[in-house]
């Protein structure tokens, strides 16, 4: 070998060694920074982790508590007694609660090689769909209602089912109450009746819902992770609280009366609005009877009453079907205007007498011409064709004749006729403990003119 090419030799193994040496240091500094980089990522995890266990014991702590508390706990509701609602001699009852029994099951304590037994049993006894009875079976949850408002009879029925089978745990039987009405329909659209929650939802069941719920109690079991009772804990028993009764002013006597022949009358003249009859004690206004016509059972106000609306109720809308109930249901005497006619003559008689502009026995005071004329508009007395002529207030009221008391509005004058109307309570609702209570049709004060006073004084419109 030259000397020329054993240069060349050492020189390229110089070169390979620095080459080398420069890897080597390269591997070193990136060694030094992949550790700063995991001691970094660490530091930021780890404070990450503190900042998410900061979060999760003093944010949702309370929150997280309350759910273990919840997966760990079987939570059984005990309905109380709805208070007893009696006519105003307090011995005839109109709506009462009777003991029922809700059936529930919890799935996770049901064996897996028992649940379609369960399933089949539950739907023979309850008339409930297998397949969906399955399915709540077998589901992982807690608690799952089967049927609800069941008769003794048929909850005895799956006990000893229960007991002849040997399937002592995951079927509870627990008592429950349901709403029923003695007489069906009587003063139905006054009482009103509950949702299948105990809840009023119309009538007096509804605006006294809160004093007749009562409160409910509860049966509490803890549980391990699997839903099986935890024996030693044992189970807390909070018994439910009944509601209070209630006494109306509705005689039930004079209620059924009304009733009868308000429904005879509308039958019979073919009023195909159907009528209200109200019956009060004159000495302190209360409402004795408040009979509507057509009226509903109370224990099945989801049925229409016509014969033609139950042939159709299949065909009919979800809309439809909501418009013919909330018709059914409707209490016409306090939600509906009326004209009350010539009865309102009372009224204005009455506010003449207090000014003083009249007395009841003037003779000849009034003078019925057959009409009378106001602002261009001519008004007859329905008795047109043979004047009453010559007369006191007490032979205007007598004849119901509308031009006198025309003549005595205009006497008093629309801010002192009003005045009266305020203080009569016509201009504001009465507050009777009813819900849908209407409001009176009478037109604000400054809109009305010499024709709107002069309707109002015979012939209101409330």
């Amino acid at each position: 070998m030259s000397e020329i090419q054993k240069m060349k030799k050492r020189a390229k193994k110089h070169k390979d060694k620095i080459k080398f040496k420069k890897i080597e240091k390269m591997g070193i500094l990136t060694r030094k920074k992949r550790m700063r980089n995991a001691i970094i990522a660490s530091f930021i995890i780890a404070v990450l982790m503190m900042c998410r266990i900061a979060w999760l014991q003093f944010v949702d702590g309370d929150k997280l508590k309350y759910m273990a508390y919840v997966q760990h706990t079987l939570d059984r509701k005990i309905n109380p007694k709805r208070g007893t609602i009696y006519d105003a001699t307090g011995k005839k009852v109109l709506a009462v609660s009777s003991t029922v029994r809700t059936i529930t099951v919890n799935p996770v304590n049901i064996k897996k090689e028992d649940k379609e037994k369960v399933a089949k049993a539950l739907s023979d006894i309850f008339n409930v769909d297998y397949e969906k009875t399955l399915k709540k079976v077998s589901k992982r949850s807690s608690i799952e209602t089967i049927a609800k408002k069941v008769e003794k009879e048929q909850a005895d029925q799956l006990m000893k089912w229960m007991e002849e089978n040997n399937i002592l745990t995951g079927i509870n039987v627990d008592e429950d109450t349901k709403r029923y009405y003695p007489y069906n329909n009587l003063a139905s659209q006054i009482i009103g009746f509950c949702g299948s929650d105990n809840q009023g939802l119309n009538g007096i069941e509804a605006i006294y819902d809160e004093s007749l719920k009562g409160e409910t109690g509860k049966i509490i079991k803890i549980t391990d992770a699997k839903g099986n009772t935890i024996l030693k804990e044992g189970e807390d028993y909070e018994s439910a609280i009944d509601g209070n009764d209630l006494i109306l002013t509705i005689d039930a006597t004079i209620q059924g009366i009304a009733e009868k022949y308000l429904a005879e009358a509308c039958i019979d003249n073919q009023c195909t609005d159907g009528g209200s009859i109200i019956v009060m004690n004159p000495n302190n206004g209360d409402i004795l009877a408040m009979a509507g016509y057509p009226n509903y059972n109370l224990n099945d106000p989801f049925t229409p009453t016509t014969e033609n609306e139950k042939n159709n109720w299949d065909s009919l809308s979800q809309e439809e079907k909501s418009n013919i109930l909330q018709q059914m249901w409707r209490n016409r005497a306090i939600s509906d205007g009326y004209e009350p006619g010539s009865t309102f003559k009372l009224i204005t008689a009455s506010a003449a007498l207090e000014e003083g502009i009249t007395d009841t026995d003037n003779k000849g005071e009034f003078n019925c011409s057959g009409s009378i004329e106001i602002a261009g508009v001519r008004i007859k007395c329905w008795r047109y064709y043979r004047p009453h002529g010559a007369q006191s207030l007490r032979e205007a009221l007598m004849n119901s004749c509308n031009p006198v008391f025309i003549s005595i509005g205009q006497k008093l004058g629309v801010h002192t006729y009003y005045t009266y109307l305020e203080k009569f309570g016509f201009l504001s609702k009465t507050g009777i403990d009813l819900p849908g209570e209407a409001g009176s049709i009478f037109l604000a004060e400054d809109k009305v003119g010499p024709v709107e006073l002069r309707d109002n004084c015979f012939w209101a419109k409330i």
